[in-house]
């Protein structure tokens, strides 16, 4: 039998085989990576495993089993996780069962002997039943193996081994790593996808470091460990590497998985894109329905690929060539189009994995959106086996999806022709509103790289398109249609990435609440950079000014028009969106004359080093026509953004002239967008220039305190962040209280201590500035006669004056945690002015958090007042958010009132609430 043939049936079972010692080659290596499982156990018991520095598992092992393997006492099923891989395919991960056994073995007679020799250092061409009852009985605690699932197969095995340590104190906990890809998966990210989720999965169990042993000439494998961004220490001894590293992320693991992250959901909404062949389910040969619609599309689109009509009966549809099954279309189909039944729509899965399809487009309804418990089981089952079978899916319930580019021309969708092609992204989250958005796109001039309309967003979502946009060259501006959020932190995270580079617009409708959906919204757009806006119309006015100028360089806008009036609006209407008029404008041009007039007044603001942007606004002459005007702001259009507003019909068409193929020219624009009011218009470029300004800040988050992640103690968890609390004494009667006076030291401040009282002034409540232990003597008798003799007091020293604000952190059950700012007292309280941002914060946001709330001048001296410590201010909001991000056991805290004077700031209350760590989105290894 050779070294790579399986046992013969009544062959006698291998055992593993033992390399040479040290003299002639290295001794036996448990679990090294390169193959399946950890190498196999020698006939008799466990093989006996190295003492290393790190001490005993310091939990319990369950009990072993009757033939000699440890039991698991639990199944970590929140391990399991749907990944994509570095082409854009998808594989299931989880921890591996018992049952896994036969399909292991499957596994592992497909290696090659070169895999196998790499994991095992020797031939191994069988597993036995010992060694298989061992790969496939771990405790999931201080062994775990993880299997990665395509369809029916195991295609790769990771696993970690924690090693028994001598008990030697601050010596970091250890476990042996290894992994095995099958050879026909190599090279597609699996091996980096499995050394994350075996890190986080140790990091629970309590194991700090991994060790692993690969062969020099491993160097697929050697790269795992080097690109991971981990601090990897290496030897090397007995013709074996040995690699050593703590598994805690570190700033550059955590860079390292989010730029594969991006890559891989990159490259999975690319093959949507871009599919060589189409099959279409559910077009009718007679009844032009959904399915017919969509066939239609496709072929009046230009679809430069191949279309398969899939029909159970019809030999063709639409004069095409229809098929019974996809099984049986000759040639690759990358992507099917579904529109029939919800109760068909399994099997169709079914059959498309079978022949690689990459991704299916569902349009059909009467899954999740129905509400019923039915349709949504019915929906994760699809997505779960769909990814099971390395495929993604847009939708249910969805519109579709086109690509412009003229290589393609992909128009799957029921719009009835494909979008002029442009430089925009557009993503629709209803499927219902699709067709009237395309519509409306095409209405405004605005031309599109590619759309697609997630539906019910069972999978695809507006993340996945926001990390393809990014990358795309095709496309310099998103627009996107949403309606809920599926991870909000995840959105934001990548939303303040790419619009330092390519601006985003969304529409998310305003909550009248001020609840905590509403605060998370607000403190998301506020920090990522993405425009919001309320209205479709609004989308696509700023949607087209970003599309066709280059950004304002600052807020300073020159009106130039035809009438005064009009120049009035507009500047009115500047002032409104945050703009600046330049001086000498506006600007009223001779009707007599507009060309030259015109021309040279786009010139000279140009040219004026006071002038950001130009807004030109125009009524119908009584003589003759606008269209002069149109041409010259064409062709005078300079390094600096226009916007116009033609009170005139037909002048929309000169202005709106797009340049080829929607090309873009940042040195010149290609064309001037119009809007049909002065309002809308300067609205517009409000909101861009807002846009810019955030784009110009600085976006490095202050670096992190070296602190516990969560620490019990609230008073220990405020000051390793250094956040001072003014110290406080709760006091009964009068000796009491002036014996904390004395222990704190005059002047102090003397109160009622509920949480309700201690900050009524207006009430009575407080009394101030006692210097002396008779006037304190005398503020605890009319606390007393007042409140009663049996409320508790609360002694504090007196701090600077100030002005007195209020900080929080709440945990959204959707964005995380959240701080929210505002000036403290009842009006601010009755009028909900508080203003909030999402954990972390830069020093950037913490300033406009600041400045926020609509009582936030008097911070900066308003009517005469005192002009207070802002740069303390700003850097208590930090340390609250760098707290708040660090420490998932935070449930809330309020620090009121925070006194800020002219030097410093000082909180007089805090109020800390810890619990169990909430889970949050966006952490941990990467999973779809």
């Amino acid at each position: 039998m050779s070294g790579t043939d399986p046992a013969r049936p009544g062959d006698p079972e291998p055992t593993a085989p033992r390399p040479p010692t040290s003299a002639t080659g290295p001794e036996p290596r448990p679990m090294l990576p390169g193959g399946p499982e950890p190498r196999p156990m020698l006939p008799g018991g466990p093989e006996p495993r190295p003492t290393l520095p790190g001490g005993p598992d310091p939990r319990p092992v369950p009990d072993p089993g009757p033939d000699g393997f440890t039991v698991p006492d639990r199944y970590p099923a929140h391990r399991a996780a749907d990944v994509l891989l570095a082409d854009g395919g998808t594989v299931h991960l989880r921890p591996i069962r018992p049952s896994d056994g036969p399909e292991l073995r499957r596994f592992h007679s497909r290696l090659s002997q070169r895999t196998r020799y790499y994991r095992y250092f020797s031939a191994y061409p069988r597993i036995p039943d010992r060694d298989l009852a061992r790969f496939t009985t771990v405790d999931h605690h201080a062994r775990e193996a993880l299997v990665a699932e395509l369809g029916e197969d195991l295609i790769a095995v990771g696993r970690y081994d924690r090693l028994d340590t001598a008990a030697d104190d601050g010596v970091k906990a250890r476990a042996e790593v290894a992994f095995v890809v099958e050879d026909a998966h190599q090279s597609r990210g699996i091996g980096s996808i499995l050394l994350e989720h075996l890190a986080a999965a140790a990091r629970e169990e309590g194991i700090e470091q991994f060790v692993a042993e690969v062969l020099p000439e491993n160097g697929g494998m050697l790269r795992v460990f080097s690109d991971a961004g981990y601090q990897v220490d290496r030897s090397y001894a007995d013709g074996v590497v040995h690699l050593v590293f703590d598994n805690a992320p570190t700033e550059a693991s955590i860079r390292i998985a989010r730029e594969r992250e991006s890559r891989t959901e990159a490259a999975s909404i690319s093959r949507l894109l871009t599919p060589r062949g189409v099959a279409v389910f559910g077009a009718s040969t007679r009844v032009p329905g959904i399915g017919y619609t969509l066939l239609r599309s496709l072929r009046t689109g230009g679809y430069t690929g191949q279309i398969h009509p899939v029909h159970p009966r019809a030999r063709t549809v639409q004069g095409l060539p229809a098929y019974r099954s996809v099984r049986d279309v000759p040639g690759p189909v990358d992507l099917a189009i579904v529109a029939v039944p919800a109760a068909g729509v399994p099997q169709i899965v079914e059959d498309c994995a079978a022949v690689g399809v990459h991704g299916l487009v569902i349009v059909s309804s009467g899954f999740a959106e129905t509400g019923a418990p039915e349709g949504i089981d019915a929906q994760l089952e699809i997505v779960r086996e769909a990814r099971l079978r390395g495929m993604r899916i847009i939708g249910p319930n969805c519109l579709g999806i086109a690509n412009t580019d003229p290589d393609v021309r992909l128009n799957a969708t029921l719009a009835p022709q494909l979008p002029e092609p442009g430089r925009v992204g557009f993503f629709c989250q209803s499927g219902a509103l699709g067709v009237a958005l395309l519509a409306e796109a095409g209405r405004r001039g605005l031309g599109l790289s590619s759309f697609v309309s997630a539906g019910n967003r069972a999978d695809v979502s507006g993340n996945d398109l926001l990390q393809y946009w990014q990358a795309d060259p095709r496309t310099d501006v998103v627009l996107l249609y949403l309606e809920t959020f599926g991870n909000p932190r995840k959105f934001a995270r990548l939303a303040r990435g790419i619009s330092r580079d390519k601006p985003i617009v969304a529409v998310a409708a305003r909550r009248s609440d001020t609840g905590p959906n509403e605060r998370g919204v607000e403190a998301l757009f506020a920090q990522s950079g993405v425009v919001r806006v309320d209205t479709v119309a609004e989308l696509f006015d700023t949607g087209l000014l970003l599309a066709r100028q280059p950004l304002p360089a600052g807020d300073r806008v020159a009106i130039v028009g035809n009438t005064a009036a009009l120049g009035l609006v507009a500047a009115q209407a500047g002032e409104s969106a945050g703009l600046r008029v330049a001086r000498g404008y506006p600007l009223e041009v001779d009707t007599a004359a507009p060309g030259p007039e015109l021309a040279a007044a786009l010139r000279a603001a140009n040219a004026d080093p006071a002038v950001d942007a130009i807004v030109a606004v125009f009524v119908p002459p009584l003589v003759g026509t606008a269209a002069g005007y149109a041409d010259v702001l064409v062709a005078e259009a300079g390094p600096k953004p226009v916007v116009a507003a033609f009170v005139a019909e037909g002048v929309g068409a000169i202005v709106d002239r797009p340049a080829p193929d929607g090309a873009r020219d940042d040195a010149k624009a290609p064309s001037v967008p119009h809007y049909h009011s002065v309002e809308a218009a300067v609205a517009a470029l409000g909101r861009v220039a807002r846009y810019a300004a955030w784009r110009r800040t600085p976006a490095e988050l202050p670096e992190q305190p070296g602190v516990p992640a969560v620490t019990v103690e609230p008073g220990e968890l405020l000051s390793a962040y250094g956040i001072r609390v003014l110290p406080a004494r709760t006091a009964r009667g009068g000796a009491g209280t002036l014996a904390a006076a004395a222990e704190l030291g005059y002047p102090v401040a003397v109160k009622i201590a509920s949480a309700e009282l201690r900050h009524r002034l207006d009430l009575g409540a407080v009394r101030l500035n006692l210097a002396t232990p008779a006037e304190v003597s005398r503020a605890v008798a009319e606390l007393a006669e007042r409140f009663g003799p049996a409320e508790p007091l609360l002694v504090q020293p007196m701090a600077l004056p100030g002005i007195a604000c209020v900080v929080e952190v709440v945990e959204d059950p959707s964005f995380g945690p959240i701080v929210g700012f505002g000036l403290a007292g009842l009006h601010t309280e009755l009028l909900g002015d508080r203003a909030w941002r999402a954990a972390p914060l830069t020093r950037v946001d913490a300033a406009e958090l600041l400045r926020a709330p609509l009582a936030a001048p008097l911070l900066f001296g308003y009517g005469g007042g005192p002009v207070v410590d802002i740069g303390a201010l700003t850097d208590l909001l930090v340390r609250v958010g760098q707290l708040a991000d660090a420490t998932p056991a935070l449930h809330r805290l309020e620090l009121n009132p925070v006194i800020v004077g002219a030097s410093g700031v000082v909180a007089l209350h805090a109020s800390v609430e810890l619990g169990t760590p909430e889970p949050r989105s966006d952490t941990g290894p990467r999973r779809m």
